[in-house]
């Protein structure tokens, strides 16, 4: 999508730094979780309200900050400020507002992945060309087969060839990745020199890969795969196609923002641009090419790597199951050792991180998840609290504006989901302090971990 100019009535100072229906939230928490504590914590909802809004603020404003924190297994804060939509009259965030993910859409189908080991459709370490009916190799090391563990923990060998990892409904995925294929470019999206199994490098199109194999195995359209494998039966709205959902719920779907022109050039003072997912004027779109779309045949089409759309509340849900090891509301969701094999790990970082690229924030990864390994370093590194102490695993997103963390800690089942959405100023003006994150989440990520999960245990 194209970014298109709003004009942005300027909200009231109430909307924008005044809590949106926290008593609705904290009540769908405890109907979903059957666990919640939840407290009022004004000094955090402050420290997250100053995030937002007023161009003359201390730090630099988002358009907005949602946030949940889940302590002793259990969830005791969740609030939003700001807003969805800046065309007038500006919407506000709300509980039941379903934010783009990014790159949190991963972890979310790594569940899925699970789901159909369990079911005994799909193995890990299984070669996936006998899923695919075609053989997936690395030109230069025909020797390797490519499996869904290494596709989970990015070192397949597979590259996104300079932003190459989506393709519409009428293209083949194989036509993109056998050196016979239409489109494969010269092998542009294999890395060059590199063996599968190797070398870690983050790739957008190993999510395509996986979800045309769990299209194999499943028998059906990636997006309705995953309602079955993972939203319904976890209680979730959302998905990867608002195309299909009522027009009221799309309303309720976070445009993607920030202050920048086509042209780059950022202007605090001046309008929001958006970037992607505005549907106020207009009913959300199918995936290009969706008529026709030949099941199994292309896994990019819903965008597995990154274009789930869920709210905060629907992450604190998951993230309760995890904590849980597999449990929702007292039924299986998934083993144990399904959780532990998720966040196993299958690559870390030797020498230092580099200074910029995909891969800055990575030190260590499991399956579908990044795990946090409280390294701090400006500009890199994966510590997500100003003067550490929290590891655990996630992951982070990162697109069109949007910015977020999904992180927990099993050890102590202790969590966090932030969301930062619209940057008012460029993010190098602004830059982190201790890690690859960008400044805003630093911020929201240390206040709720000081006000809402540092210090001792709320278990009696």
């Amino acid at each position: 999508m194209q970014p298109m100019r709003a004009a942005l009535l300027a909200p009231t100072l109430a909307l924008l730094l005044a809590p949106t229906l926290a008593p609705t939230l904290a009540l769908a928490l405890a109907l979903l979780t059957g666990c919640s504590t939840m407290q009022p914590l004004p000094a955090l909802d402050r420290e997250l309200a100053a995030l937002v809004g007023d161009p003359q603020a201390t730090v630099a404003p988002v358009a907005a900050v949602a946030a949940l924190a889940i302590r002793d297994g259990r969830v005791v804060y969740a609030n939003q400020f700001g807003i969805r939509h800046p065309a007038a009259p500006a919407l506000p965030v709300t509980a039941a507002t379903r934010f783009r993910v990014a790159s949190i859409s991963k972890l979310v189908v790594a569940l899925g992945v699970l789901r159909l080991v369990e079911a005994g459709r799909l193995d890990l370490d299984a070669d996936v060309s006998a899923v695919l009916g075609w053989t997936l190799r690395h030109p230069q090391f025909p020797e390797l087969p490519i499996t869904l563990r290494l596709l989970l923990s990015h070192r397949s060998g597979l590259s996104d060839g300079g932003e190459r990892y989506g393709f519409d409904g009428r293209t083949k995925l194989q036509d993109v990745l056998q050196p016979q294929g239409a489109l494969y470019a010269d092998g542009l999206n294999w890395r060059r020199d590199t063996r599968p199994g190797s070398d870690f490098e983050y790739v957008n199109l190993n999510y395509g890969v996986i979800a045309q194999v769990m299209e194999r195995a499943g028998g059906e359209r990636f997006d309705r795969l995953m309602q079955r494998l993972v939203l319904q039966p976890l209680g979730l709205q959302g998905g990867f196609d608002p195309s299909q959902w009522p027009r009221a719920e799309q309303l309720d779907v976070a445009a993607m923002l920030r202050k920048r022109s086509d042209d780059g050039v950022w202007n605090p003072a001046g309008l929001w641009v958006l970037q992607a997912d505005d549907f106020r004027d207009r009913p959300a779109p199918a995936p290009a090419g969706l008529d026709g779309y030949v099941v199994g045949s292309n896994g990019t089409l819903f965008g597995p790597q990154g274009r789930l759309r869920i709210s905060v509340q629907g992450l604190g849900v998951v993230m309760q199951m995890l904590l849980d090891r597999g449990r929702h509301q007292g039924q299986a969701f998934l083993r144990p050792e399904s959780v532990a094999l998720l966040a196993s790990e299958q690559w870390r970082r030797t020498g230092p991180p580099p200074k910029d690229g995909e891969n800055v924030g990575a030190c260590a990864w499991g399956l579908g998840v990044q795990i946090f390994t409280d390294r701090a370093e400006p500009g890199c590194g994966d510590r997500l609290v100003d003067g550490g102490g929290f590891q655990g695993f996630g992951h982070t997103g990162d697109a069109y504006g949007l910015m977020g963390l999904f992180a927990l800690d099993p050890a102590t089942r202790r969590g966090m989901v932030v969301i930062v959405n619209g940057p008012g100023v460029d993010p190098q003006a602004f830059p982190p302090h201790y890690s690859a994150l960008y400044r805003w989440q630093e911020i929201a990520a240390t206040a709720v971990w000081r006000h809402a999960l540092q210090g001792a245990s709320l278990q009696p």
